[in-house]
Formats: C-alpha cells, sequence, structure tokens
C-alpha cells in the first residue's frame, strides 16, 4: 500500500526497515524485568511487571539495593542509555543551541519587529501629513529618533523573549544527570507502587520499532497520556529511559516550576507553560517557535491531552492549544510528519487522592511548593498503593490523519450548506479538526486503558443497593464486572493465576479508610467508608457501560412510574429520542462511539437482550426490563443505573443553579429588572458557581439531591461549559480595569416572573417576615428553563417528591432567599441601542 495511502490508524509496517528498527523490533534486543525475551516468550508474557527483580528497600537486601545504583553509576545494560532511539539530545549545549535557534527564528524576528513597530507609533505619532516639498527637518529629526526606538525596543523584547525561554525551556543535555534522576524515580516508585510497573511486551515492542521508523526520518512522536496524578510525568519519563526511547520534552504548566524542583524537572525535559497565553503578544509565539524547532529536530515531546488531571477519575475533554501549534507546524512544512501516541496510565492508588476529594468539593487548590513536597515526602515512601500499569496505543500518522478528515470530513458552510475543510485560511475549519484529533486521542486511551482490579471493587461496592455487601456477594459482582468488561474488548489488570477472591482481598488491601470491614457477623461484610473517594474508581469504568447506562437511565423513566411490567415498557422511538435527549446533555462527559444514535441504541439493546438483562416485544418492539432480570431484583439493570446517576444528578444541579441568574426584581429597579424588564442582569461566574455547590451542599443534606458525588467542581463546570454551548447562558468579561469573567442567563432562557397580588393572598401559615415574601415578584416555572428541568428530572433517581414535580416549593424558597448580587446590566440584544455593561 503507497505510504499516502494508509489510514490515520495505520503504522509503518510495510516500510523497510533500518538497521536501527531492525534491532529495535528484534525481541532478543530487548530486555524487561532482568532478562531477554525471545518471540515465544513474548507471547507467553503479554504482560509483564518491569521492576519485578528490583530491591526497594535497603533492609531487604543491602548488597543488592547497593548493586542497583552502581549499576546506574556505570550504566550496565539499559542504564547506559547510549544508544536510545530517537533524535539525539544528550550532548552539551543541545538546549541553548534550540534556545538559540528560537530566537534566530524568522517567527520571532518578525513578532518582535512588528511588536516595536505598534509601541513606537503609539508613544511617537507621526506629527501630519508630509509636505509636497518633503519632509521637515523636524520630521526626520523624528524619525530618526523612533528608528533608533525601535532599534531599543527590538532589543529589550530580544531579552524578554530570551528570559521566557530561559525559565521555560527543558534542559535535556546531561546523560550523568538522568542516570541519577532515572535510578531516584525507579526507587521512589517502586517503593510506593509495590506491586510493581506493568506494561504489554507487544504494545513496547511496536512502539519501539515505529519510534525507529521515525528517527530515521527525523520525525517526532508526540506521547498523549492522560493524567491521572503528578506521578505521571516521573512514570513515562522513567519508562522511556528503560524501553530505551529518546525521552520527551513534556509540556508542564508554571506551577510546578518551583524551587530546585523545577530545575530537576528541567533536566528530565519538563518545559514550563503559561496556563494562560492571554493579553501576551510574545509568549504564544515564542512558545509556538519553540514547539516547532522541536518538531523540525525531530524531538519526542510528551502533552497532557486533558491539561490538567482529572480529578474525577474519568477522561476530561481535550484541550486543543499545544495540539494547535504541532498540527500547524506540520502544515506549515516544519516536518513532514508526527506520530501519535496515546497512553493510558492506571494506579490502584494516586497520592492526591484526598487533595482532590478537598478541591472538588470547593477547597481552593493549594499551589505547590518545595516544603509540601518535602513535607508529605518521607510519607509516600511507605505507603504501600498497589500497582501501575501502562499501556500504548499503536502510534499513528498525523499526516495521514489530516489526510482522512479532508477527504471524508465537511465543515458548515454559508446558508446551512458544507464545505471541504480549509486547514490553512479558516481557522474555525482548523478547530474542527483538532477537536476531533483530541476525541480520537481519548478514544484510543479509553480502548487501551487496563482496568485495575481497585476500579472493580470500588465499581461494584457503589452500583449494588444497601448499606454493605458480604465478602461472597462482593466477589460474584466483581467476577459479574470483569466478564462484562472483557466481554466489550477491554482489558482487566492480569494477575496471572490469582483467584478472583484472592484479587478482591488485594485490591481491599489498598483501599484501607476508602471502605470498611465489618466484622463479627455472619461473614464479613464491606461498606462504603469515603464514597466521594471511591467515585475516582468507579469513573474509571464507565466509559466502557455509558451506553448500558443511558439506555438504562432511559428506560428507568418508565419504571419509576409505578404500575405493571407492561406498562413499564418502551416504545422504539421514544427510547431513540431520549436517549438521544441524555447524550446530548451528558455530552462533554463521555466519549461516543462513531456510529449513529440510531445505530448505538439497537446494538445496545440487542447486547442487553443477550446478557438477559432487557427484552423486546416481537409484535410492538416495545423495551423493557425482561422478566428474568426482575426476578433477581433488578440487580444488573440498576448497577448501570447507579453508574449514570451522580452525573444525571450533578446536571440537574447545575440547571437548577440557573435560577439564581434570574433574580427576583425589586421595587428600587423596578424601571430595570421588572417582569418587562429591557436588561439583563449579569453575575460573577466564581461567585454564582461557589454559589451552585453550596446551593447543592444544602440540597443533599436535606435530602433533595441522592449524590455528594453530584456537587463536585469538575462536573458542575462541564455541566456549566455544556450550557453554554446550548445557548443557555452567556460569559463575557467585565467592562472594569480588572475584568472578571461574568455569566448571565440567556435571554430567551429567561423564566417569567408574576407581581405578588397575582398570586394572592400570602399563604396560610407563613408568618409576615418569613423572607420568601417580600419580593413583590414571584418566579413562574413557565418557559424553556422550567421545561428542561422537567425533562432531565425525570431520568433522576426516585425519591421524596421528585415524581410529580422536579422543582419543588423547598428548593424554590432557598432559591428566593439567597440570590447573588448583580455587577452589571446590559441591554437586551433585540435593541439596537444595547450597550456595554453598566456597573451597579
Amino acid at each position: 500500500m503507497p505510504k499516502s495511502d494508509r489510514p490515520h490508524g495505520s503504522t509503518p509496517s510495510s516500510a523497510p526497515q533500518s538497521d536501527a528498527q531492525r534491532q529495535s523490533s528484534h525481541p532478543n534486543k530487548l530486555k524487561i524485568g532482568g532478562g531477554a525475551m525471545s518471540q515465544s516468550s513474548e507471547e507467553g508474557l503479554g504482560d509483564v511487571n518491569v521492576v519485578a527483580a528490583y530491591k526497594a528497600h535497603f533492609r531487604e537486601s543491602p548488597l543488592e539495593f547497593l548493586q542497583q545504583f552502581l549499576a546506574y553509576g556505570q550504566g550496565t545494560g539499559w542504564r547506559g542509555y547510549s544508544n536510545y532511539i530517537g533524535a539525539p539530545i544528550l550532548y552539551k549545549g543541545s538546549s541553548e543551541a534550540t534556545i538559540k535557534s528560537v530566537l534566530n527564528s524568522d517567527q520571532v524576528k518578525n513578532r518582535i519587529r512588528a511588536l516595536a513597530n505598534q509601541r513606537v507609533h503609539a508613544l511617537f505619532p507621526d506629527p501630519g501629513p508630509m509636505p509636497s516639498t518633503g519632509p521637515s527637518k523636524a520630521q526626520k529629526d523624528l524619525a530618526v529618533f523612533k528608528d533608533k526606538k525601535r532599534m531599543e525596543m527590538e532589543r529589550q523584547l530580544s531579552d524578554v523573549a530570551r528570559a521566557i525561554l530561559e525559565k521555560s525551556a527543558a534542559r535535556l543535555d546531561s546523560l550523568s544527570f538522568l542516570k541519577v534522576f532515572a535510578a531516584s524515580v525507579n526507587n521512589l516508585l517502586v517503593r510506593m507502587y509495590h506491586q510493581g510497573i506493568h506494561i504489554s511486551v507487544p504494545q513496547v515492542l511496536e512502539l519501539r520499532r515505529v519510534a525507529a521508523f521515525a528517527a530515521e526520518r527525523k520525525q517526532s512522536i508526540l506521547f498523549l497520556p492522560c493524567h491521572k496524578s503528578h506521578i505521571d510525568y516521573l512514570t513515562v519519563s522513567w519508562l522511556m529511559f528503560r524501553l530505551g526511547i529518546a525521552l520527551p520534552h513534556i509540556v508542564a504548566g508554571e506551577n510546578l516550576d518551583i524551587p530546585i524542583v523545577g530545575d530537576i524537572l528541567r533536566g528530565g525535559g519538563g518545559f514550563f507553560i503559561r496556563r494562560s497565553f492571554a493579553g501576551d503578544q510574545l509568549y504564544p509565539i515564542v512558545i509556538k517557535e519553540y514547539i516547532e524547532t522541536l518538531l523540525e529536530g525531530g524531538k519526542n515531546i510528551e502533552v497532557f491531552v486533558e491539561g490538567t488531571r482529572s480529578r474525577t477519575g474519568k477522561l476530561l475533554p481535550p484541550k486543543l492549544g499545544i495540539l494547535k501549534y504541532v498540527l500547524e507546524g506540520m502544515l506549515n512544512g516544519r516536518t513532514k510528519d508526527v506520530w501519535i501516541c496515546p497512553i493510558s496510565l492506571q494506579y490502584d492508588s494516586v497520592i492526591e487522592s484526598e487533595t482532590y476529594v478537598s478541591e472538588l468539593l470547593g477547597k481552593p487548590k493549594e499551589s505547590e511548593s518545595l516544603l509540601g513536597l518535602l513535607s508529605g515526602s518521607s510519607t509516600l515512601l511507605q505507603l504501600k498503593m498497589g500497582r501501575i500499569d501502562i499501556r500504548f496505543e499503536t502510534p499513528w500518522s498525523l499526516q495521514n490523519f489530516v489526510k482522512e478528515q479532508v477527504d471524508r470530513r465537511e465543515a458548515p458552510g454559508p446558508q446551512g450548506t458544507k464545505v471541504e475543510l480549509d486547514l490553512t485560511g479558516n481557522e474555525a475549519h482548523k478547530i474542527l479538526l483538532l477537536k476531533a484529533l483530541g476525541y480520537r486521542v481519548l478514544a484510543d486511551i479509553n480502548k487501551v486503558s487496563v482496568i485495575m482490579p481497585a476500579a472493580l471493587v470500588g465499581t461494584v461496592i457503589l452500583t449494588l443497593r444497601g448499606r454493605g455487601v458480604g465478602r461472597s456477594e462482593l466477589i460474584r459482582r466483581v467476577e459479574w464486572l470483569r466478564a462484562g468488561i472483557t466481554r466489550k474488548g477491554y482489558k482487566v489488570a492480569d494477575f496471572g493465576s490469582m483467584t478472583t477472591a484472592e484479587v478482591v482481598d488485594r485490591a481491599l488491601s489498598v483501599m484501607k479508610g476508602l471502605i470498611t470491614e465489618v466484622k463479627d457477623l455472619m461473614e464479613p461484610t464491606f461498606t462504603p467508608e469515603k464514597r466521594f473517594e471511591l467515585s475516582f474508581y468507579r469513573n474509571q469504568v464507565i466509559h466502557i457501560f455509558v451506553s448500558e447506562a443511558l439506555a438504562c437511565a432511559t428506560l428507568y423513566t418508565k419504571v419509576k412510574q409505578g404500575g405493571t411490567a407492561p406498562m413499564q415498557r418502551m416504545s422504539r422511538e421514544d427510547l431513540v429520542r431520549e436517549c438521544g435527549f441524555i447524550s446530548q446533555v451528558l455530552r462533554n462527559e463521555f466519549v461516543y462511539g462513531t456510529d449513529t444514535l440510531e445505530g448505538n441504541v439497537s446494538s445496545t439493546v440487542e447486547g442487553m437482550v443477550q446478557d438477559g438483562i432487557l427484552d423486546v416485544d416481537r409484535e410492538d418492539g416495545s423495551v423493557g426490563v425482561s422478566l428474568t432480570e426482575r426476578a433477581i431484583g433488578r440487580e444488573n439493570f440498576d448497577s448501570f443505573l447507579f453508574l449514570i446517576w451522580p452525573y444525571i444528578e450533578g446536571y440537574w444541579l447545575a440547571a437548577v443553579s440557573l435560577l439564581f441568574l434570574a433574580p427576583p426584581p425589586s421595587e428600587s429597579d423596578e424601571g430595570q429588572g421588572g417582569p418587562d424588564s429591557d436588561t439583563v442582569p449579569w453575575f460573577a461566574a466564581k461567585e454564582f458557581e461557589k454559589r451552585a455547590q453550596l446551593f447543592g451542599k444544602t440540597l443533599y443534606n436535606q435530602g433533595e439531591l441522592s449524590y455528594l458525588e453530584a456537587i463536585n467542581a469538575a462536573t458542575l463546570s462541564q455541566a456549566f461549559n455544556r450550557m453554554e454551548e446550548l445557548g443557555m447562558i452567556q460569559r463575557r468579561k467585565s467592562s472594569d480595569m480588572k475584568p472578571i469573567p461574568l455569566m448571565a442567563l440567556s435571554e430567551d432562557w429567561q423564566p417569567p416572573f408574576e407581581r405578588e397580588s397575582q398570586w394572592g393572598q400570602r399563604e396560610v401559615g407563613k408568618p409576615e417576615d418569613d423572607s420568601s415574601t417580600k419580593s413583590r415578584y414571584r418566579m413562574v416555572l413557565k418557559g424553556k428553563l422550567p421545561e428542561y428541568l422537567d425533562h432531565l428530572g425525570q431520568f433522576r433517581r426516585e425519591g421524596k417528591d421528585r415524581r410529580e414535580q422536579s422543582v419543588n416549593l423547598k428548593i424554590l424558597r432557598l432559591l428566593e432567599g439567597d440570590h447573588p448580587s448583580v455587577v452589571e446590566r446590559t441591554l437586551r440584544k433585540n435593541r439596537p441601542s444595547a450597550s456595554r455593561g453598566s456597573r451597579l
């Protein structure tokens, strides 16, 4: 097959191999776990623990422990890192050469020149038109003065550019430093994760082969791992060292550039960038050129595609900024191709679990500091946190991906037409392709992910009714879940000859404090001690069963209405329509397949019929819970519901919180904010989000929310982003000297208000000074937002007062009594005289 015709996911298997490729792809050349591995042993091993022979503690075997560090110092075997696959990185002056190349590039020089011209013209504007006789002496003098100022500003901006690079650029120059770094990380990881670091041998061999293919052509591999923990940085870099692949330059947030630690990370390949480039016209060009220079030199790069650590355990939507620079570098000819390598990292436990819970419950994120790291370092080394599993998708060609997308994908054109993707002249088309790229990477990460035993146990514990579960029942449900995962083509961590009971016991040993064993009973019984923390593990499984969970949640809208079994069935048309609604609500939470909605619903129902959970009526095609499933108490059907309900609850909470953005007008602003007001109130976004979370905590503790996970900041933030996409809310910056993010309810989503007199007299039994009677207006639950709330509320878990109404009087009273302050008002869009915000 010609190279240009290979599909985007293909690898260069048919290309001729270089000596380096033959060496890297030959099984006998790669030693893993301490011994040489042949083709037959590869097939027999499959997954291996790459640190199985490593002694983590001095007291275990003092002599062997010291020999391990001595082997790193002497460069014994793979520790010598002398024949790594990839572009040269470890030589004196390598990083400085890259910095000079960036500073001397046309891209950076042109931006410096343009900025200097812009600032000189702003400071010293031309006095007027030039006389017909030529420039006057004053004009000539001004021109000379401006030239001098321009050159001075160019020198200053060049110094700024160098300072940016000095602070940001990696220092991947020293092999001796790298050996010490690798030895230290090796010991740290093995002491923390006592059950080892596990990889797939076939995946690693394929990665090395593609790496050699790319290196021969001076092309980069773009490693795109998921991001669960700060340990990710160390894990991937150490593994690249262990496998003999050129270490990548790692994109890291500048929050990690703290004294001492920042320099260590730079020496391991880290380069630091700001979270936001807004307001700086030089910084993004310098970083862009730095990345393109790395690509031009065939250097490997590592980017966490989610942009930040996932506090929930589930993949976050992709961040496109660095991907955009990589794509543009290829489109501009800085490199012919880039090889995309999605990476899955799965942990039995992460060191930040308690911090994640605090942040998700609203506690501000603490800044990283050396003191903070050192204060917990001794404790970390004593932890026994289970195992790490790392999986690689076979790297695929970005060039071929772009070609395929251009060939088959169309972009929205004028008047509803479709046009061909234009990646050079149309920024919107480029973003469309980048989103496809980002979600393709997320899908690949999900595809190769290994489900850890802790995730199996955590999921079962959170998807069963009742206060706790007996040991035998826990083992039985883990076996059911494991079978379902493997049947769908996903992988569960390999524990060799261990029984399910042994795997469960091993998982429980690393989940102490999260799950409590109740003894002195007829059998050991386990109860969830910290549900919020356990949700991190459940969320590592949900992507596998998201279609089943959405289908069950849809069918539940009929089941919760009660009645006989035939009354709880749903027509195929209604099932498809309602599945479409709830999947669109949660679109930013999950990576869906490429099949059509109808096709996905049909295949999901068919699979659940085969599993005995649902049945389809042969005459009318309606779908319902099977008699077999009802006979066992709907245990499988309910398990899927328990997977998805916390997300449905979170999005319902976000939607009902929007009613805070529709405050009842008072007498003092009747002219501005009455029922027929022509102004839109804007609120501080951060204050509103905090108010929404406090509202959720109140509802949870008063029994109106079933799940504490529903109030987590990550889910609420994603929900508000989705609501902005749906046009329910608007965002902009305030008109202050120091702008802050603002949020407003969109005009057509504003619920109406009625005067108090239209509601009749005060309710019987309500005191005169009741806070809910102070406003002259009352919200009327009509219109798009209340209808949306009612529709979404149908999918919620049934509870007190939830069958008849989604927003009851108790919730309304909470909303009426505590609205955030209006920051600005703007005139409605339908008025041509609408002006910018006026400060209150």
